[in-house]
């Protein structure tokens, strides 16, 4: 009997050939789903690599202004192609689209959506899979809010308002302004978390307010994650820390939660218990806003 080791295929160990009676006899041993890692379509970057091939192959040369040149085999612009116009090299470009763990920064990804001459929710899309920045997002601090978005507040007939990305009042209408007594009516600071952890005013009006104020928190740590270093929010987070121990103590227990909707209850010191559905709205191209509305049950 021989046996001869021939390759170890990816999902194949070891293929043995065994000769018998002058037959040859192939065995093959593959590993269980167990030890198997997951399919690369599974991981984020293969999803990435995925996503940019897709678009280079949609591109033709004749679009980005090259020859289509003689002998092309493969649809739209070859690899080395799009490395030339995004100025990184072709080996760095191939690994990203085989979802090999290369890094990939903001700028690189800036230049690839740039050639591959994506849209702008392609281009969202791409820096999303990739968990970066745009760098091309507007900067709140020097992009005021649309005047239509603040507009529209007046126009709604219940409690609304608009929060820009540290959560501060931008706009709100007088049925908000009658709701939030200590926050939205008279001189006081308009931070929506100034006022829940710092204002006494906000204790009495919230109904369970530590349950409240601890789903707060948690939601802004989950609103805040692409700019949890930006010098405002910062600063905003280690104020609260500072001036409020609730605040500290949810900050520190890294809860995490989605800006969610649903029933809110106030007890307000002049038309006492009110009950309302809480409506949160994102403006198209300028996610960092919300408009939230208060419906009453």
């Amino acid at each position: 009997m021989y046996r001869y080791k021939l390759s170890n295929y990816s999902g194949i160990y070891t293929t043995l050939l065994t000769r018998r009676n002058n037959r040859m006899i192939t065995r093959t041993s593959t590993p269980s789903s167990a030890d198997q890692p997951p399919p690369l379509d599974a991981t984020p970057a293969r999803a990435l690599g995925d996503f940019i091939r897709a678009h280079r192959e949609r591109l033709s040369p004749q679009a980005v202004g090259l020859p289509p040149g003689p002998r092309r085999r493969t649809p739209g612009l070859r690899r080395e192609e799009v490395a030339q116009l995004c100025g990184v090299s072709p080996t760095w470009y191939t690994w990203i689209e085989q979802g090999r763990p290369v890094s990939a920064s903001a700028d690189a990804l800036a230049r690839i959506a740039v050639a591959l001459q994506l849209s702008r929710a392609e281009r969202a899309y791409l820096f999303e899979l990739a968990a970066q920045r745009d760098p091309a997002e507007p900067d709140p601090a020097a992009a005021d809010a649309p005047a239509t978005l603040l507009e529209t507040v007046q126009l709604v007939n219940a409690p609304a308002y608009v929060l820009d990305r540290q959560w501060n009042a931008l706009a709100w209408n007088e049925r908000a302004a009658g709701l939030f007594v200590g926050w939205l009516d008279g001189a006081h600071d308009r931070n929506l978390l100034r006022y829940t952890f710092t204002e006494s005013a906000a204790r009495e009006l919230i109904v369970d307010w530590e349950t409240r104020a601890r789903r707060l928190a948690a939601e802004f740590r989950a609103d805040s994650i692409r700019h949890l270093n930006d010098a405002p929010t910062r600063a905003l987070i280690d104020s609260l820390t500072a001036a409020s121990d609730a605040f500290a103590r949810f900050w520190a227990s890294q809860d995490v939660g989605g800006r969610e909707g649903g029933r809110r209850e106030f007890n307000h010191p002049r038309d006492g218990r009110l009950v309302y559905d809480q409506i949160t709205f994102k403006p198209a191209h300028r996610e960092d806003l919300k408009l939230v509305v208060l419906v009453r049950e």
